[in-house]
C-alpha cells in the first residue's frame, strides 16, 4: 500500500449511485509506510457532496465509495516513517493530492495542480470510522479544540482563501452575493479582516444569521440590490464583490456593483460558461479573480480563527446526526433547511 493511497475501514456512509447513500461495513487494514490512520469523529456535508449524490460527478467517483472531506478526528495508528503526528493526536485533513510535477506544481501552485485529485471525490473519503491517508495531507489541531468545531476547518479554509485572494483590507466594503454556508463564512472572515460586509441573500433565515454577526443584509427579491449598494457606498460601488450564488444572473450582475478598480472574486462553481459584463470590466478597470480551494496557510488561518472563538461555530452547526442517518442529512441540506450538518461517524 503506497503512501499516496487512501483506504478506509469499519462502518461507512457510501455513495452507491445517483440518489443513494448506503451505510455498509468494510474490512479494516492498518496504515502502510508514510500513512496515518485516523479515527474519524465528525464529517460535514457540502455542496460538492450533494452534487455527488445527484449523480453529477459519476465521472470522478467510483461507487460504492465513502465520500466526505470536511472532517476531524484523532490519529489511531501511524505507519513507518511518520513523524509529524502520533496516536491520540487531534487532526484534520487538507484533502488535496497534487502530482508535484506539472507546471502549476513547479510554480508553487500545488493546490491547483493540473492533475489534482480531490480527496473524498477521486478517492475514498471521510464518512467512515477509520480512514487511512498519506501523512502529507494531515493537519494537526490544537490540543483541546472541539472536534465538532474542527470539522468546520475545511470550509472555513475555503473562505479564508477567497478573502486572501481578494486582498481585502481593513475599512474596505465587501459584497457577498449568496448567503449559503460558504457565503456566510466569507462574511465572517471578511468581518474579522475589518471590512464592512454586505450580504445579498433571498433566504430570510440566512439573512438573519448574517445580520446577527454584523453584516448589512439585502433581500434581492424585494430590494434593488444595485440601488442599495449605491446608497451604502455613496454611489462609488464596493471594493470587492464575492460571487458565491453560482447562477448565471448573479455572475452577470457581479461587475455592476464594484467600484472603479474594484475586484470581483469568482467563488462559485459555474460548470458551464455564463455571460459576464466585460465592458464593465474594461470601463472601470476591474479585476476578475478566480479563487479555488485553499493552501496550507488558509488551513492554518481557519484553525486559528476557530481556536480563538472568532467564528460562531455552534451557530453554524445546525445539527449533528449519527452515521445511520446520513441519507436524511443529505435530504435536509438539499431542501436548504440547514446551514451545516455534521455526521457523527462513531455513533
Amino acid at each position: 500500500m503506497g503512501a499516496r493511497e487512501y483506504t478506509g475501514g469499519g462502518r461507512a456512509a457510501a455513495y452507491a449511485g445517483a440518489g443513494r447513500i448506503e451505510v455498509r461495513d468494510n474490512a479494516v487494514t492498518g496504515p502502510g509506510p508514510g500513512q496515518v490512520q485516523i479515527r474519524v469523529a465528525y464529517c460535514g456535508i457540502c455542496g460538492t457532496d450533494l452534487h455527488i449524490l445527484h449523480g453529477d460527478m459519476d465521472h470522478r467517483v467510483n461507487p460504492p465509495q465513502a465520500i466526505g472531506h470536511e472532517m476531524s478526528g484523532t490519529v489511531e495508528a501511524v505507519g513507518d516513517g511518520v513523524g509529524s503526528v502520533r496516536p491520540g493526536d487531534p487532526v484534520t485533513v487538507m484533502p488535496l493530492d497534487w502530482c508535484g510535477d506539472c507546471p502549476a506544481c513547479r510554480a508553487g501552485h500545488q493546490h491547483i495542480c493540473q492533475r489534482l485529485a480531490f480527496v473524498g471525490i477521486e478517492t475514498t473519503g471521510a464518512m467512515q470510522e477509520l480512514w487511512t491517508v498519506p501523512e502529507s495531507v494531515v493537519v494537526p489541531l490544537p490540543a483541546g479544540m472541539s472536534l465538532e468545531h474542527a470539522a468546520l476547518v475545511e470550509p472555513l479554509a475555503v473562505a479564508s482563501h477567497d478573502v486572501r485572494r481578494s486582498r481585502l483590507t481593513e475599512g474596505e466594503t465587501a459584497l457577498i452575493i449568496g448567503g449559503g454556508p460558504i457565503g456566510q463564512l466569507i462574511a465572517l472572515v471578511a468581518a474579522q479582516a475589518g471590512a464592512h460586509v454586505v450580504l445579498s441573500e433571498p433566504n430570510a433565515g440566512r439573512r438573519a444569521f448574517a445580520a446577527r454577526h454584523g453584516a448589512t443584509v439585502v433581500d434581492p427579491v424585494e430590494e434593488d440590490l444595485a440601488a442599495r449598494v449605491q446608497e451604502l457606498t455613496g454611489d462609488a460601488g464596493v471594493d470587492v464583490v464575492f460571487e458565491v450564488a453560482g447562477v448565471a444572473a448573479t455572475a452577470l450582475e457581479a461587475t455592476a456593483h464594484a467600484r472603479t478598480r474594484g475586484r470581483v472574486v469568482m467563488v462559485a462553481i459555474h460548470p458551464r460558461p455564463v455571460p459576464i459584463d466585460l465592458h464593465r470590466v474594461f470601463w472601470r478597470e476591474l479585476e476578475l479573480i478566480g479563487a479555488r480551494v485553499y493552501e496550507r496557510e488558509d488551513f492554518e488561518h481557519a484553525i486559528a480563527l476557530i481556536a480563538r472563538g472568532a467564528i460562531p461555530a455552534d451557530e453554524l452547526i445546525t445539527a449533528t446526526v449519527p452515521l445511520e442517518r446520513t441519507a436524511e442529512a443529505f435530504e435536509s441540506l438539499a431542501r436548504a433547511e440547514s446551514m451545516k450538518v455534521l455526521i457523527d461517524v462513531q455513533h
